[in-house]
């Protein structure tokens, strides 16, 4: 293992030895060739550990890597030991190839990896806690203020859809959106926590970096019919083209599994965001974000109680 300038550690590489600085050749940095997930640590233990195990072994599947996800994880765990409290982030891509250009040589056990490391010490601030019909106690954040985005998130084929691949543009221009958007923002006050963005169909899909779920009213009125809806009820969108599939969000949606309330999945179009009665972004790193309010790309401002 070997430490470059930027506190990356190369875990492993088909070379002898790590570079210091990854190559211009890197299939990560040259086509988004490869997927990451951010882990935090707190008192030495990695949080939701078997779940971004199944997101490692699932995205190996996806992208046709040979990866030993327990061997990868037993690492891991050395390094949230010797960290104690904040962040393991985690990216893997695949090595270079033989041949030019976009393709990779197939395997029957897959091709091989680069992965790297970056150890982050931090407090991760756990200020209270909701615990889940199933026992499950998950962090939860204070309340933010939310706007929605004009931005928007690729479509995507099976198997990338759903992917937390390296391929990330469309968050990266809806998160300088939110940035851009809170430049402007007379004081902290106003300041927006996070942005609710749709994809290339229109429909309100997930945060910047987050997962959604809501609320509605208990009567919902559409332009052709009537909605009864119990206002127990949560709902998340289905990921089925586009965003991720994350962490916190399996988490929430198993720890409801067995309620008598299970979560459901339900596309979020612009007619059901004037009926929203709660509403709540949510990731593996910061738990459960509350929204206080939603500013509508009409301006008009929905608060919650």
């Amino acid at each position: 293992m070997i430490n470059n300038s930027d506190g990356w550690i190369c875990l492993q590489s088909r070379e002898s030895q790590c570079a210091n600085n990854v190559s211009l050749d890197n299939r990560g940095l040259a086509y988004g060739d490869g997927f990451f997930t951010t882990m935090g640590v707190i008192d030495g233990v990695i949080l939701w550990q078997d779940y971004h195990r199944q997101r490692i072994d699932s995205h190996a599947i996806a992208l046709q890597f040979n990866l030993d996800s327990h061997a990868l994880l037993l690492k891991l765990q050395t390094h949230a030991q010797t960290l104690e409290q904040g962040m393991l982030k985690l990216i893997i891509t695949r090595a270079a190839q033989a041949i030019r250009g976009y393709g990779f040589l197939p395997c029957v056990s897959g091709s091989a990896c680069e992965i790297w490391l970056k150890i982050t010490a931090m407090t991760i601030t756990t200020p209270e806690h909701w615990q889940l019909p199933d026992g499950l106690i998950v962090p939860l954040q204070p309340a933010i203020s939310a706007v929605c985005l004009t931005a928007q998130l690729a479509c995507l084929p099976a198997p990338l859809a759903g992917l937390k691949s390296l391929n990330r543009l469309d968050n990266v221009l809806a998160s300088g959106e939110l940035q851009g958007i809170n430049q402007t923002a007379p004081n902290l006050d106003k300041k927006f926590g996070e942005g609710l963005v749709c994809d290339m169909t229109g429909r309100w899909i997930e945060g910047t970096m987050s997962n959604v779920f809501y609320r509605l009213n208990s009567q919902k009125q559409t332009s052709d019919t009537a909605e009864q809806s119990d206002t127990t009820q949560w709902f998340t969108p289905p990921l089925d083209c586009s965003g991720v599939h994350g962490v916190m969000r399996a988490v929430i949606l198993d720890g409801f599994a067995t309620s008598a309330t299970p979560i459901m999945e339900r596309p979020l179009m612009d007619e059901d965001l004037p009926y929203l009665s709660q509403l709540f972004f949510c990731n593996a790193l910061r738990g459960v974000m509350p929204v206080s309010s939603l500013r509508l790309l009409t301006g008009e401002i929905i608060n919650f109680a």
